[in-house]
């Protein structure tokens, strides 16, 4: 989607701090981080939400998943981290492009809802 900023993202024309690219997805860093270690993992194809997701995007969304972990340990959280998918209105999804947060630090977390 053209006005996507996610895709905006993506495609180069807005800036982000990375943390890790390949062909389908891209994580990055938040620019208002709600935690010491605050990154997002979006898939470089446009799915405007979890909701909207079918079965032909599970492989892509386990992979996004799969890599939660890794980024968390790379980035500052060894000891565990908080993934949150905001979906929809009901969910707080600010940014109509799913993605998944990645929240850690050193330190337990306390309650937060992130929203983006």
């Amino acid at each position: 989607m053209q006005d996507c900023i996610f895709c905006k993202i993506v495609r180069g024309e807005i800036p982000s701090k990375k943390a890790y690219e390949d062909d389908e997805l891209l994580a990055f860093h938040d620019i208002q981080p709600a935690a010491p270690v605050h990154l997002l993992v979006v898939p470089k194809r446009h799915i405007a939400s979890l909701a909207d997701a079918g079965e032909a995007d599970a492989p892509l969304l386990g992979r996004m998943m799969a890599l939660t972990g890794r980024l968390a340990r790379e980035n500052g959280s060894p000891d565990g981290y908080r993934t949150i998918v905001n979906t929809g209105r009901i969910g707080r999804q600010d940014v109509m492009h799913v993605h998944v947060h990645v929240l850690g630090g050193t330190n337990p977390l306390g309650p937060m809802v992130p929203r983006h």
